[in-house]
């Protein structure tokens, strides 16, 4: 090739590398931000507070076994120090009887002292005498053997006990952390709001409660039957309504501040029938009904992972403690995703409507 065709070739190179080159950055103008939608808004505000909820119920799930293993450590305790006193007392019964063995030993058998004595029978006496001594020496031993083994064995459990209180107050801690953690990031989205936004999401939100409460009415769902509470029902009816306008707190059980499952907790052991403390708990142990047989009293859990949960009232509302920042208050049933119900006295009969008059309670109709 020759040296001016081969600097042609050159040139066209360098030309059309030039053409294909990218423009420079500030050549390309970028795109400005676009304003998130209200639906957006409304989708992770409520993904953020439903995490929040996970956490404040595993946090509320250890915090019960907290208490569960701090109970068994202290009846440990009290168990260990009566046998560590027990355990004293037969070492001094021990050691009383080694003195005395000690005082009396001798090295002619109790058989010949048979044979020499003047007086067998008082020799056979002194003999029964002997062998009841050592009877009660052997179980003198044994006690102290038994109660050897006793202290250490309670011992052993109170050092499980104890490790296993560590562990998990160890382990609430993390989850108390991680529910602060979810908190801030509410917050932090409620702050990057401006006072119209703040607007529409609530208009947005609250269309969306309208909507899935018609559909679920409509549907029939719910039944056609007002259903009448038990008279426990009612007594945790009572104590729900009397926590109206409360603030929420997670973790709280009452008196002043309740989260979901504090309130319904509550309020059922005032009735007299103790429950478990979470939700998750709740929807597990208790006995599941069809929304359609729903009765004043009974628990409306929320979520596929049952993270929160409402007692209902009747006529197709629930009070609940709904979440960070809000108050105790009646919201339709439909005011978060449903995952079922369940009845915490699934065994008592609603009340007649003879006592209802006698004693101001709602009448009854055959539980189902």
């Amino acid at each position: 090739m020759s040296g001016r065709l081969l600097r042609l070739v050159c040139t066209a190179a360098v030309a059309v590398g030039t053409a294909l080159a990218p423009l420079p950055a500030a050549a390309v103008p970028e795109p400005e931000p676009r304003e998130r939608s209200v639906a957006d808004l409304v989708t992770d505000l409520q993904r953020l507070y439903r995490e929040a909820e996970e956490a404040t119920e595993t946090y509320n799930a250890t915090e019960e076994k907290l208490k569960e293993k701090r109970a068994e450590v202290a009846r440990l305790d009290t168990q260990l120090s009566k046998a560590r006193l027990s355990l004293h007392d037969s070492r001094g019964a021990a050691g009383r009887l080694a003195r005395q063995q000690y005082q009396n030993t001798t090295t002619i058998s109790p058989y010949v002292r048979l044979l020499l004595a003047r007086d067998p029978q008082h020799a056979l006496d002194q003999g029964h005498v002997i062998g009841q001594l050592a009877r009660e020496r052997a179980v003198t031993v044994g006690r102290l053997t038994g109660t050897e083994h006793r202290a250490d064995e309670v011992a052993r459990r109170a050092r499980t006990a104890l490790d296993d209180q560590l562990t998990l107050a160890a382990r609430q801690k993390r989850e108390r952390d991680a529910v602060q953690e979810k908190l801030t990031d509410v917050e932090e989205l409620l702050a990057s709001l401006t006072a119209e936004q703040l607007t529409r999401l609530a208009e947005f939100e609250e269309k969306g409660v309208e909507k899935a409460q018609e559909e679920l009415t409509t549907s029939g769902a719910l039944g056609e039957e007002d259903r009448k509470p038990t008279r426990r029902g009612e007594t945790a009816l009572r104590y729900a309504r009397r926590q109206l306008g409360k603030p929420y707190e997670w973790g709280a059980e009452g008196p002043r501040t309740y989260d979901c499952s504090g309130l319904t907790s509550e309020a059922w052991a005032h009735a007299g029938t103790p429950i478990p403390r979470t939700s998750q708990e709740q929807w597990a142990r208790l006995p599941r009904i069809p929304l359609k047989n729903l009765r004043p009293g009974d628990l409306v859990i929320y979520f596929p992972k049952a993270t929160h949960v409402a007692m209902y009232m009747g006529r197709g509302k629930v009070i609940e403690a709904p979440r960070t920042g809000e108050r105790i208050k009646v919201s339709p049933i439909a005011a978060h995703p449903l995952l079922g119900a369940v009845r915490p006295d699934r065994r008592d009969r609603p009340q007649t409507a003879r006592t209802r008059k006698g004693d101001g309670q709602p009448p009854a109709t055959e539980a189902r």
